[in-house]
């Protein structure tokens, strides 16, 4: 049976490059899990394996590994930092029970990071904060400690080591709790000894102000404190773990993952400090018959199982991987259990657990296991599983909202069936792309995340699915109006020899208020036109209209009334009377004085207040009309209308504009008329075309 309090669930977050990866493969190492030192340097990681992370050296994707230590099991998510793929990071979080946050001792904290702690805010997770790199070349250990503080209040983070040296000459640390130092020799093996010297006094007083942070989470220590009482090792460590637990206070030490000092210290401070799925108490959902009724469940292996989907793996050969966190229950191989979320029954054969890019069958799981399993049927990331006879609901993160669009296809001819295909698998991998079709421009549409995202993923689609997309700018899906009235006519007359053709509409034309579409009134009378003809004439009427008359677009927002007329007893019928509608309508249409209507968006920039005036002029400089802002703590929420077309290139130039920490959301708000330029513009490119037909 498995031990459930000596079960460690983690995620390691930061920005990219601050050696998540490579702590992570330190631990591995240090465990003997691994007989040597994979580095993501020369590709031999066996965490970032996939050739998109070789090639780029980044983490593009959450990697799970496990490790004994000291008689407990650590479980870790080693997620990516990259601002293009925050939202594996923030979707796997959830099923993990502490974060470790990684900030480079030199590059401090970054936006990636700052997301990543939000992340954890919102989760309530208990951390642990890591300055790394403390070998590197100008490494500051006070300078990344204060870049911690400015940016991160809660929970508080305090160090509960110091290092011994910097760059070349860091050695090891000093336990500020037990007063110890502990020197690491180039196989991360650590050797108790004297505190140096030129230590002692900041010793003193960084001990000084931990014992004041942990007594201040705790009424008996902090009238000890306050009366300068001693207080006991053993009450410190209690009162310490009970804040980390509490989100109260986040331990900081120093580390140098790649020369694995400090890593042992590390190790043992997620065992100390860090909780338990025990510890963390039972998961909290609600019960799927009755959504306002709560429902929970004890992270015991006797519990009914419950399950939560963090991850989701397509293999063009092996098919899909399901990956999911246990919180309560157990698990055998051939089992099955109910997809709450979609109502439906899942069978599975063996249980996997994760070792980066390999995996490994178990007999058996447990509170706290990140498993996985292959070929189910209808299960998708963010479902909740459950024993069926005893469902629930886990409440899973929505997915964020893609940032960049463009339009795809398929480089070759004849491939476009796969790229679709292909994409598709993708989607159901990473729920953040979107793949749509717009109807009035007939472009397929791929969303994302950033240029990065989209690269990324169609260098996966190439090497997995052997097939080559093209992304492309979409076009802007303009519309077409008019701005005044006119009455005409539309006759069609036709002799071929044999029966003619012949159709004759009168029609007037005006404009209806925007957004209003489209109306057809018939006033026909005394029979200038059979009853069984006028339909006709509105069907050539709308036909004309989805066309587009100046520029190929539709035309929207009009009223056509129908006025008189005439027919042929013999040649009249319900194609000449349509081609005569048509004609009306595109001869009404040009004397109308018709104008091009734009698609505006509403478009919600968050950014840190320093940033607030730029983002708001380089909004009125795209013919954006602001609407509002609104304070949220240190950052401005700016709401604006603008014009889709000023909008395509936004992402990147936000993300300059602000260091990455400003970010955008869109969504389609009204068409507007579109200024001559614009007009013009889109007119002139649709001659050609239309010459060319």
């Amino acid at each position: 049976m498995k031990d459930v309090p000596k079960q460690r669930t983690i995620s390691l977050i930061s920005h990219g490059g601050a050696g998540k990866t490579s702590l992570a493969e330190a631990f591995l190492y240090l465990a003997k899990v691994t007989t040597r030192l994979g580095s993501v340097a020369d590709g031999s990681s066996c965490l970032d394996f996939e050739p998109e992370e070789v090639k780029r050296k980044s983490s593009l994707s959450t990697s799970f590994h496990s490790l004994p230590w000291k008689g407990h099991n650590i479980t870790f998510a080693d997620t990516p930092g990259g601002e293009n793929f925050l939202n594996d990071t923030r979707t796997v979080m959830e099923g993990t029970d502490a974060a470790v946050v990684l900030v480079d001792a030199v590059d401090l904290v970054k936006v990636s990071t700052e997301k990543g702690w939000s992340f954890a805010d919102g989760f309530k997770l208990p951390r642990l904060v890591v300055i790394n790199k403390m070998d590197k070349e100008r490494a500051d250990f006070l300078k990344a400690v204060e870049s911690v503080v400015e940016n991160f209040a809660a929970p508080k983070p305090i160090p509960v080591a110091i290092p011994i040296g910097a760059e070349d000459s860091f050695a090891g640390l000093v336990d500020l709790l037990s007063q110890k130092a502990y020197f690491y020799d180039d196989k991360g093996k650590a050797t108790e000894g004297a505190i140096p010297g030129d230590l002692e006094g900041a010793v003193a007083e960084w001990r000084e102000k931990l014992v004041e942070a942990i007594s201040e989470t705790d009424d008996v220590l902090i009238e000890k404190f306050l009366e300068g009482q001693e207080i006991g090792p053993e009450e410190l460590d209690n009162a310490l773990k009970k804040a980390v637990l509490e989100a109260r206070i986040a331990p900081i030490m120093p580390a140098g993952a790649l020369k694995l000092t400090g890593l042992s210290f590390l190790l043992d401070s997620i065992v100390k400090f860090l909780p338990s799925p025990v510890a963390r108490g039972s998961i909290m959902g609600n019960a799927p018959q009755d959504p306002a009724t709560p429902a929970e469940r004890a992270p015991e292996p006797q519990a009914p199982f419950a399950g939560l989907v963090i991850k989701t793996m397509v293999d063009p050969f092996a098919g899909q991987l399901t990956i999911f966190r246990v919180f309560s229950g157990s698990l055998a191989p051939d089992g099955g259990f109910l997809n709450v979320t979609r109502g439906q029954k899942e069978r599975f054969g063996q249980l996997l657990t994760l070792e980066g890019k390999g995996q490994k069958a178990i007999e058996e799981v447990g509170p706290g296991d990140i498993i996985a399993v292959s070929k189910l049927k209808s299960t998708q990331t963010g479902d909740t599983i459950s024993e069926e006879n005893n469902p629930l609901i886990i409440p899973a993160v929505s997915p964020l909202e893609p940032v960049v669009s463009f339009a795809v296809e398929a480089k070759n001819k004849g491939d476009e069936e796969k790229v679709f295909a292909s994409i598709n698998k993708m989607t159901i991998e990473d729920v953040t792309l979107r793949l749509t079709r717009n109807n009035q421009t007939k472009e397929m549409i791929l969303s994302g995340m950033g240029q990065v995202h989209l690269d990324a993923t169609l260098e996966k689609i190439r090497r997995k699915y052997n097939v080559e997309v093209v992304l492309k700018a979409p076009k802007v899906a303009f519309k077409e109006t008019i701005k005044g009235k006119a009455k005409v006519q539309g006759k069609y007359k036709k002799q071929t020899g044999g029966k003619g053709q012949y159709g004759d509409a009168v029609i007037e034309l005006e404009p209806l208020p925007r957004g209003e579409g489209f109306i057809f009134e018939d006033k026909i009378v005394g029979g200038v036109i059979p009853r069984q003809f006028i339909p006709a004439v509105e069907k050539g009427i709308v036909e004309a209209m989805a066309g587009g008359v100046v520029s190929g677009n539709p035309v929207v927002d009009c009223k056509v009334a129908l006025v008189f007329g005439s027919y042929h007893d013999v040649d009249s019928s319900e194609m000449a009377f349509k081609i005569a509608g048509s004609m009306a309508f595109k001869k009404a249409f040009v004397e109308c004085k018709p104008t091009i209507l734009e698609p505006i968006m509403l478009l919600t920039v968050t950014v840190p207040d320093e940033f607030m005036g730029d983002v708001m002029g380089d909004i009125s400089s795209r013919r954006g009309k602001l609407l509002g802002t609104e304070s949220h703590g240190k950052k401005q929420v700016i709401n604006a209308h603008v014009p889709q077309m000023e909008l395509l290139t936004y992402s990147p130039v936000l993300t300059s504009m602000t260091g990455g920490r400003g970010s955008f959301s869109l969504e389609f708000a009204h068409y507007d008329e579109a200024p001559a330029p614009v007009k013009d513009k889109v007119i002139s490119e649709y001659k050609p075309q239309e010459e060319k037909e």
